[in-house]
């Protein structure tokens, strides 16, 4: 998903005095004014990702000043034009790119020294302490202030809210039977959380900043995606406790950091795509009379994946490769491709317009056949995508760049937001049938409105206002009327206990 500027500064001063061309800058105190809060001190990563040579070998210095002194496009990373000098912007850079005193390593030493175990499976006990319908749950991640919220998705009221790790970030991850979510903070934190308890019951710092994290179908492991160290990471599920690392490293002997890594239940195996390397892997947890030795299978590709989709039997990988500036020039591809896993070969390449967010893409039958839809974080429309020739059915106009897109298999419509651009404040509603935006719903006027996602039924979706003063807004799916609003501190995402561990065809996996 994200880039490497992803979420770097909210301004600790709105005012800073210009600094002549012919004084010397000192990067140093200008990175912990405006850099540290998201950043880390140390440049290690917090909401942020860290800014290091190691994290930012992709991206050349002329084009880290244009991030900093434009901002970036699909990220919360703004513009420091009307802030900072082009001499400090240039300070800096030159910054960023020296070799921290902190040395990055974070391995399994520090791994397990990290490790807590706040209770003992013995200690909590089996059955709910609150009455609900167990699939019909949601987590909502509030980013304002750090917590979480557990909601009746039938009464649509909080059964329970608590504190994360700073700076969630991936999704959560529930187990098969919905009693456990692991959560994954940017700055390494894992986190098991039982829901049926409504306690935290373990955590471990598996690195310094991280991607996301994946559950294995049959529960037992947890696979952590690190953009630093370039490794990932595997964890016994039960108490998270460290299995495995695994550096992530080409056969050229080059690092690189995890685009993303997701659980593929059919195959019994983790699928990563590396962010730094062409390459895909496979890592099986399939063996259950022993414990797996998580060797990967490489998939070397021709271009580099950043998020991906799967396709209904999880035998075809759907991959964004978007424009990079990496010492080679720009990325071969501009769009997406599709790598069969069996074989694994590249079988097709997909004209997408801008930058898709795969990772957010949902299918549906249209017309007899399965469709794919991304939205694009560069421009306004909607990629609708024969999943069989892999050619383009339509291009969706919209009023502005979007980010998340959701439908259900009960509901005839698919939601996306226009999250970038003046019009952020606006909701489409796309018929699947027709392919047509038949309503576009204004949620909360001069609010950005995102991430939609529903019911285990089908029979209502909830939309986030991402504000600090923020709302959940739960909306008739049908009849596509408000029916409540809950106040949250920028909740960022809400997710189906039922639509997650089943798979439904709407949601992101």
């Amino acid at each position: 998903m994200y880039f490497i500027f992803c979420f770097i500064a909210v301004f600790i001063s709105l005012t800073t005095t210009s600094v002549s061309a012919e004084t010397t800058v000192d990067g140093t105190l200008t990175y912990q004014q405006h850099c540290a809060q998201c950043h880390g001190v140390e440049r290690l990563g917090a909401m942020g990702p860290a800014l290091l040579p190691q994290n930012l070998s992709r991206l050349k210095k002329p084009a880290a000043v244009d991030v900093i002194t434009n901002g970036r496009i699909a990220t919360q990373m703004p513009g420091f034009a009307d802030t900072l000098s082009s001499t400090e912007i240039r300070a800096l850079v030159e910054y960023i790119y020296k070799e921290s005193s902190i040395s990055p390593g974070w391995g399994r030493q520090a791994i397990n020294n990290s490790h807590v175990i706040h209770y003992e499976a013995d200690q909590l006990g089996n059955k709910p302490v609150f009455e609900a319908d167990l699939q019909n749950l949601f987590i909502v991640v509030e980013l304002g202030d750090h917590h979480a919220t557990l909601l009746d998705g039938d009464k649509f009221e909080t059964i329970h809210r608590f504190k994360t790790r700073f700076a969630v970030h991936g999704g959560p991850k529930y187990t098969r039977d919905g009693r456990y979510v692991f959560f994954a903070s940017r700055d390494g934190w894992i986190s098991k959380f039982d829901i049926y308890n409504l306690k935290t019951v373990a955590e471990v710092r598996a690195g310094i900043n991280t991607r996301n994290v994946a559950v294995s179908y049959d529960g037992r492991y947890v696979a952590v995606g690190n953009y630093l160290p370039h490794n990932l990471v595997i964890l016994d599920a039960t108490d998270l406790s460290l299995v495995k690392v695994l550096p992530t490293v080409g056969n050229d002997g080059k690092t690189s950091r995890v685009s993303a890594v997701y659980t593929a239940p059919n195959r019994k195996s983790f699928i990563a795509a590396l962010k730094d390397i062409p390459e895909v892997w496979e890592i099986s947890y399939a063996d259950k009379d022993k414990k797996p030795d998580f060797e990967p299978r490489r998939i070397v590709l021709d271009d580099y994946l950043d998020d991906f989709f799967f396709n209904q039997t999880y035998t075809q990988v759907i991959g964004a490769a978007r424009p990079t500036d990496s010492g080679s020039g720009k990325s071969k591809i501009k769009g997406g491709l599709v790598i069969d896993l069996d074989s694994g070969k590249k079988i097709a390449e997909l004209a997408l317009p801008g930058m898709p967010h795969l990772g957010s893409g949902i299918t549906w039958n249209y017309r007899g056949k399965t469709v794919l839809a991304s939205p694009n974080f560069s421009t306004s429309e909607i990629s609708v995508i024969d999943m069989d020739s892999w050619k383009t059915i339509k291009n969706i106009q919209t009023e502005g760049p979007g980010f998340f897109m959701r439908s259900h298999a009960n509901s005839p419509y698919a939601w996306t937001d226009v999250f970038f651009g003046p019009n952020k404040d606006k909701m489409h509603i796309i018929d699947k049938n027709t392919l047509e935006i038949i309503k576009t719903l204004q949620p909360s006027p001069g609010k950005t409105s995102g991430h939609v996602e529903f019911t285990k039924d089908g029979r209502y979706a909830l939309v986030s206002i991402w504000d600090m003063d923020g709302e959940l807004i739960v909306y008739d799916a049908k009849t596509l009327e408000e029916t409540k609003r809950l106040p949250m501190s920028k909740p960022s995402g809400k997710y189906n206990v039922y639509n997650k561990t089943h798979y439904e065809e709407g949601t992101s996996h």
